[in-house]
């Protein structure tokens, strides 16, 4: 059979199961006017991308970037723009002898020799994403114009009466607000964004998508629109589409560009209309290796270390948006053995883990984390995961489980590790219990990653070495930073990908007497650092010396210790 080697080498990529390549050549039968790859992608089993990378690898095909397609078209006039759309070819160059054209599939023998007919030419495929190649066809045969604004267009919405109910659900249903919201979603996961915000403001309808960690507007929607936008999202996520004036919160299950996603939905009532946060969970892209995540070298020993101890606390700490749950996941991917029951409670249950008992909080009919707890202790498990510390009674609990013999994993609201320490002393936590159950106290940042592909070397300045104390990491010779410059696998962010800076405090004797003496987080801090601590800035700046970021990123998050 056909596309064997592109099957194959989806399969070792992991991006296409026995039973889904059974279901593809099931409805391949009856689908004859359209190729196995198209219909891998139409069916969500793989994405645009992961086609385009397989051909690449399993038939030696070049890929074909967005900025490489001309804004002329290089086919004669007898190639009907009907058939281009069709099967998604574009022409690339033409010379007396050949013409190059960009393909989703370059394996189609019909289009190949249907080109060859029409134009009298050699042909010469390359391979394309098939969203970047109609993209290119707009521009070279239409106007210019996007999918993003021809929907805009389509929408046609007049004023509408909110109070309307029936109304609103018709219009939400109707298939330009759906295509709507489905290219705002499509975006998202195209650029790899981790939350899709839509603000309604008097007089506009914004639209961002937070990637890496800064916020990106993108093209929205007439404000006309925004009461049926909002509305479809809320019918997805089985929200009170009636109810504007309190908080809501739900989830959406989609397949989408050949992803599986977890959304989360959250709205807030605000002056123009409801504000909407959707965080994308992309299982996936999600990666649960201490190394990938950024941890490494004493840090590393030390955290592995303390998470082999059969019992005690172990605190992950930082801001919302630093990368708290993930390190938390791999910590627990890291314990979950046949030999041990974990029991976690979570609000939200963010990634579903095998082999792990997860608890969903639901503070409304009172399964508080307090209450889940105590009955979690009557389970006879070895570890326990806690969300969030919130209050005392939750940290009081915590503390009588690790000190009946359990590992208990939590997270923590502070700046760093040693404020880890403060803050439970602040809830009202004693610290004789504080010192004998806490064994370690991680505190973390995430910072953008480089882009490898277009990174550029340049000579530190002195004034730099000598500001940035950059001698203790290379005592001798050249120092040699790098600087984003931006290119099409980036997006021309000049970035591409996150990791966390960490710093790593294991409790000592040392420390448990400072605690004791109730010392602020200054001192708890210095003596961590002179007991050999790295602090989150300095891990920061070996990460800037390695060329994986840069020091404004670092300085963006943390500052000096």
């Amino acid at each position: 059979m056909a596309y064997d080697l592109l099957l194959t080498t989806l399969q070792k990529k992991d991006k296409l199961s026995a039973s889904e390549l059974k279901k593809v050549e099931r409805v391949k039968k009856t689908a004859v006017s359209e190729s196995l790859p198209q219909l891998l992608v139409k069916l969500g089993l793989c994405s645009e991308l992961d086609v385009a990378d397989a051909f690449v690898e399993s038939g030696q095909f070049e890929k074909i970037a967005p900025d490489q397609y001309p804004l002329e078209t290089q086919l004669p006039e007898n190639v009907s723009l009907r058939f281009l759309r069709q099967y998604h070819v574009i022409g690339l160059a033409s010379n007396d002898d050949n013409i190059t054209v960009t393909m989703m599939d370059p394996e189609d023998q019909f289009v190949i020799d249907a080109l060859k007919l029409a134009t009298g030419k050699n042909i010469i495929a390359k391979v394309g994403l098939l969203s970047e190649i109609d993209a290119a066809l707009e521009v070279q045969y239409g106007e210019g114009r996007s999918k993003m604004d021809k929907a805009i267009d389509d929408l046609g919405i007049d004023d509408i009466d909110e109070e309307d109910l029936e109304h609103l659900k018709d219009l939400a249903s109707e298939a330009p607000v759906i295509k709507m919201v489905n290219l705002i979603m499509q975006r998202a996961i195209e650029t790899k964004a981790s939350d899709i915000h839509i603000e309604p403001f008097e007089q506009s309808l914004k639209v961002r998508l937070r990637v890496d960690g800064v916020l990106k507007e993108i093209d929205a929607p007439s404000v006309k629109s925004t009461a049926a936008v909002i509305s479809r999202i809320k019918i997805m996520a089985k929200l009170n589409i009636a109810e504007r004036r309190l908080p809501q919160d739900g989830r959406i299950k989609v397949q989408m560009l050949g992803k599986e996603l977890d959304l989360r939905v959250s709205t807030i009532p605000t002056m123009y209309g409801e504000s909407v946060v959707i965080r994308l969970l992309d299982k996936e892209n999600t990666v649960l290796d201490f190394k990938a995540l950024g941890f490494g070298g004493r840090q590393l020993e030390q955290f592995v270390e303390v998470l082999s101890l059969p019992h005690g606390i172990i605190l992950i700490t930082g801001p919302t948006g630093s990368g708290k749950s993930t390190s938390m996941y791999a910590a627990l991917k890291q314990l979950n053995t046949s030999e041990r029951k974990i029991i976690t409670v979570e609000d939200p249950v963010e990634y579903q883990m095998e082999g792990v008992n997860q608890i969903q909080a639901k503070p409304q009919i009172g399964l508080t984390f307090a209450m889940a707890l105590r009955s979690i202790v009557r389970q006879d498990p070895d570890v326990i995961m806690i969300g969030e510390m919130r209050d005392l009674e939750t940290a009081r609990i915590a503390v009588q489980s690790a000190l009946t013999g359990h590992l208990v994993l939590s997270t923590l609201h502070t700046n760093d590790a040693a404020g880890g320490v403060t803050r439970l002393l602040d809830m009202g936590l004693e610290e004789y219990l504080l010192t004998s159950t806490v064994n370690g106290i991680l505190a973390q940042r995430l910072v953008r990653k480089l882009c490898s592909h277009c990174k550029t070397a340049f000579p530190a300045p002195p004034e730099l070495i000598r500001d940035m104390k950059l001698r203790r990491y290379l005592p001798e010779g050249d120092i040699v930073l790098y600087k984003p410059v931006g290119c099409a696998s980036c997006g021309g962010l000049g970035y591409r990908g996150r990791l966390a800076i960490i710093e790593f405090l294991q409790m000592t004797d040392p420390l448990r007497k400072l605690i004791m003496a109730h010392e602020e987080a200054g001192a708890i801090q210095r003596l961590a650092i002179a007991e050999g601590m790295t602090t989150m800035y300095e891990n920061g700046l070996q990460k800037v010396m390695q060329g994986i970021t840069t020091i404004e990123e670092v300085l963006r998050v943390t500052s000096e210790a």
